[in-house]
């Protein structure tokens, strides 16, 4: 009876207003990212307090609240499984709730689900582990698996290791996805804050040929000056 408790108690938090702007924040008209998803208009923390409530759900539940047209629906139990993969007693539960998320790939289906999750869950999981499945799934045809594998090594750039993070964006560097510039840029970024002379070295070999949305999030926190270098193509 936990699933349609869930689902009643975020559809009494709803706000047509909020949900009217995320629709188009969102891009969920035709053609675009993400044609037709519906929101209910709950902004983020007031899904990550709902989410607190409900830390124990079963997967089966989850499951079934994954499969939900509503957005901040999926948001709430996307939220729950990072929640349950931090807090798991072992390696068994947090395999469990591994193999979970990486079979719903379908169901992270927004810039914003990836983000909060996939380094918390595949990339905190695969740190110790054999990545090479994030070299398959970069080269996926689904647009949400693609932005998956770059940002799950996030988790790697924390803990000082960039070496994926920079292969990845090797091959997502023709990407055709506005998306996947971003999270390539942001990735990048995160590498040059870490290790300055790292990130250098690789837009020294591949600046001209980034798209320029990934360019610029990757120089974001360089001097001006160097900045300007990049953009212009004097280095």
């Amino acid at each position: 009876m936990i699933y349609p408790k869930i689902l009643k108690e975020l559809k009494n938090l709803a706000d047509p207003a909020v949900a009217e702007h995320s629709q188009r924040f969102f891009k969920t008209g035709p053609g675009e990212y993400g044609e037709g998803d519906v929101f209910l208009g709950i902004r983020v923390p007031v899904l990550r307090q709902v989410a607190k409530q409900y830390g124990d759900l079963k997967l089966s539940d989850i499951q079934k609240l994954l499969r939900s047209p509503y957005h901040e629906v999926r948001s709430t139990v996307v939220i729950i499984l990072v929640n349950q993969y931090a807090k798991a007693a072992d390696d068994v539960q947090r395999e469990k709730v591994y193999q979970f998320y990486i079979k719903n790939f379908k169901c992270i289906n927004n810039w914003d689900l990836v983000d909060v999750s996939s380094h918390k869950i595949v990339g905190r999981h695969l740190y110790n582990r054999d990545r090479k499945i994030l070299y398959k799934w970069a080269q996926s045809e689904h647009l949400w698996t693609r932005r998956i594998a770059i940002i799950s090594t996030m988790w790697f750039i924390s803990k000082n290791d960039y070496s994926d993070s920079l292969k990845l964006s090797k091959i997502l560097l023709n990407d055709e996805h506005d998306l996947i510039h971003k999270a390539v840029g942001w990735v990048l970024r995160e590498v040059g804050k870490k290790d300055r002379g790292l990130l250098e070295k690789f837009l020294k070999k591949y600046h001209t040929k980034m798209p320029r949305t990934m360019l610029r999030y990757a120089i974001e926190k360089l001097p001006e000056t160097r900045r300007q270098q990049y953009i212009r193509g004097t280095i």
